[in-house]
Formats: C-alpha cells, structure tokens, sequence
C-alpha cells in the first residue's frame, strides 16, 4: 500500500493557495485582519478583475476549508478533488504573481508621430501604417494619442459646419487639434509595471478608454515601450484564463 504523504496531501495542497490568496489580499488592499474571508472576497471585488471574476468560486473555497480543518488546522478531516485542488492553485498563481501586461499582451512597436505633422499627413500616416492609434509628440513631451476615430470624428463636425475640406487638412496641425480635444479620456498613461489585471481594470472602469500607452514609470516625457486596445481585451482574458 501506497504511504500517505501528508506534505503532498489535495487538503495541504489546497491550504497552501487558500492562505496565500488570503495573505495576498489583505496586504494588498489592508483589509483588516479580523474580517471574514466571504467579507475580504466581497469588499475586494470592487479592487481586482480577477478576484470579481472568480468571486463564486472564492467564497465556495473559504467554505470548503472550514469543512476541511474544522477550526483545527492541525486536524485534516477531508480531502478536496483534485480537480478544486487545481483550479485554487490557478486562481492563487495569478493573484500573488500576476503576468504582466507589456511582457505577455502589449504591441511593442509602437508607431509614434510629431506634432508637426498636418491632419493630411497624419490621416496618410494611419492609412499606409495600419495603425489606428499614433502617440504624438512635442519636444519629447506626450501630446496625446492620434486615434482613426476621433480624427474622423473631427472631420465629419468641421464639414457639417462647412469648413473647406482641402484647407482645414493642410492648416491645421495634428498637435493643436488633440491638444483642443475635450475629450481626453480615450487614453492613459501607464508604468511597465502594469499587470494584465490592472489593464483589463481601466478598460472595465472607462467607457470612452480606447488606448492604454505603456512607458517605463508612466511619464508623458517618455517614449512608449508598448500599447494596448480595446482589441486586447479578450487577449487578455485568455492570458489569465491561461496563467
């Protein structure tokens, strides 16, 4: 007969991811020691994709282990499948060692454009490159991100109020008009430090977020490392749905 190893048990297995995403998130988000762990996965939902997406599953697994030590952590009174033994140790992985979103998603050849550039020139630029979204700069300072829709937005207005058409592509510099834009809620600036959770987050919290630009500290004197979009989104469910 086969010697029960208890060091390599499904119920120490599963204790072991159970304290870690516990210990994780209290010192994450400083929750407080006392609080329950159905209460800490409830209050953390609002702070993480992750823990939201898998908040089911959290609860059922805080429920499980006070089956599995019945308030004795020394005294193991069942065993998990190990198929729950599995699917904790994942949801533990991406918690307390998260992919990061410039190493596993990000585009890194990042197209950027100056300032200077005339509203015809940009609009050729986007066509001939294929890419919809071109970080402008001045002086190495970020002016804000040339995006195929708003420019064609842009557009559309100024003829409605019957600009000329020949006269505004050629007057008017790419650089004066994001910086007269309203809206400037359709990009932000982030460190390489960004998580692929974090990432998902500002797309879910911002409606209007179209691009996320990716710099060494999240400066706007810096030049981009790597960009995401809202076409990323499900890549990036699939890198943590694989993680």
């Amino acid at each position: 007969m086969e010697e029960y190893d208890e060091n390599n048990s499904n119920s120490k297995r599963f204790l072991t991811a159970y304290n870690n995403i516990d210990y994780s998130i209290r010192a994450k988000y400083n929750m407080n020691r006392s609080m329950g762990f159905s209460e800490l996965i409830r209050k953390a939902v609002a702070l993480n994709y992750v823990i939201r997406k898998y908040e089911d599953e959290l609860i059922d697994y805080g429920r499980l282990r006070n089956a599995i030590i019945h308030n004795n952590e020394d005294f193991i009174i069942a065993e998990p499948h190990i198929k729950v033994v599995e699917k904790i140790e994942k949801i533990e992985k991406i918690l307390t060692t998260p992919p990061n979103a410039l190493a596993t998603v990000c585009r890194r050849d990042v197209l950027t454009a100056e300032s200077t550039l005339t509203l015809r020139e940009m609009i050729k630029l986007i066509s001939s490159s294929g890419y919809s979204n071109i970080p402008v700069y001045r002086d190495k300072e970020l002016v804000g991100v040339a995006n195929g829709r708003k420019i064609l937005q842009y557009l559309g207005n100024e003829l409605l109020n019957k600009e000329d058409a020949n006269e505004l592509l050629d007057s008017q510099n790419i650089g004066n008009l994001l910086e007269n834009m309203s809206d400037n809620l359709y990009y932000e600036v982030v460190p390489a430090s960004i998580t692929v959770e974090q990432a998902l987050k500002l797309f879910q919290e911002n409606n209007k977020l179209l691009v996320v630009l990716v710099t060494a500290k999240g400066g706007t004197r810096e030049l981009p490392l790597g960009i995401l979009t809202g076409s990323d989104v499900i890549t990036m469910n699939k890198v943590l749905e694989n993680s």
